[in-house]
């Protein structure tokens, strides 16, 4: 087979996969606390072509034998930018935003019969009843999900009626007769962002090839860094990311024109009388 083929059809599967992450990143710039995801490539095996069977003629030779070939690049893998987003100010009370960028948010999400902890940078939260009449509420993500406190899901009174997050993740609930309650949120510092894979609806979980403790450490309210009625943004950059899309595009248009012209230049070889 035309080596060209085999070089150019091997890039072209990989440069697809590098234009699916950057159209995602492009996809989620309006994402609140959406952590963009960066490529990186590396050769493919290189193979050695013998060009001398003899080695006793190669007497002298300073460079290696044979002829070595690059089969492609490939997609050597995807790295998770914990960059901080712009700070959008909402005004909403129940909106609280994490200043450093290693921290995270839990969530418990239940799929399947199964509950699992969940890691997320979104703050737009909301009180959901968990019982028909509305006497209890549950602070939840906006798809729903629980959020967690130090000591579990975070409960409030359904006669709650005003609600403030402090500098350090703690949430303040003042009833309709003026007793306030307190409550902390369940904030993890990220160790290993790379053990991190998405698991939709802007969450992150744990690979199944890590455990929790290699890749998270819960830490106290001390350590916590928070704003509340403010929401963090995409940590996407639309022209950076504009401009990668542009530059794959032109290396996967190259690739392909490749595969054309060793094809034409078969047709020619085969045409020969």
């Amino acid at each position: 087979m035309n080596r060209m083929l085999t070089i150019a059809s091997n890039t072209m599967g990989q440069l697809q996969n590098q234009l699916d992450v950057i159209s995602n990143n492009i996809a989620n710039v309006n994402t609140v606390g959406y952590k963009r995801r960066d490529t990186n490539f590396s050769e493919m095996l290189t193979q050695q072509y013998d060009n001398q069977t003899r080695y006793d003629q190669e007497l002298g030779r300073n460079t290696p034998f044979g002829v070595r070939y690059g089969v492609g690049a490939k997609l050597a893998h995807t790295a998770l930018q914990l960059d901080a987003g712009a700070i959008q100010r909402t005004e909403r009370k129940l909106d609280v935003a994490l200043v450093q960028k290693n921290q995270f948010f839990q969530v418990n999400v239940t799929e399947n019969g199964r509950t699992e902890t969940r890691y997320t940078r979104d703050g737009s939260f909301q009180l959901l009843p968990i019982n028909g009449d509305g006497s209890k509420l549950q602070l939840s993500t906006s798809e729903g999900h629980p959020v967690l406190g130090t000591n579990g899901p975070i409960i409030v009174d359904g006669n709650a009626k005003d609600f403030s997050f402090n500098e350090t993740g703690g949430l303040t609930v003042t009833n309709q007769n003026g007793t306030r309650t307190n409550y902390q949120l369940a904030v993890v510092n990220v160790l290993k962002p790379q053990n991190f894979e998405s698991a939709g609806s802007n969450l992150f979980r744990i690979s199944q090839a890590a455990t929790a403790g290699q890749t998270v450490r819960p830490i106290n309210a001390n350590q916590v860094s928070t704003m509340g009625g403010v929401l963090e943004q995409s940590n996407v950059d639309l022209a950076t990311s504009m401009t990668d899309l542009t530059i794959t595009q032109k290396a996967y248009q190259f690739s392909s024109r490749a595969i054309t012209m060793a094809d034409e230049m078969s047709g020619l070889i085969n045409g020969l009388r």
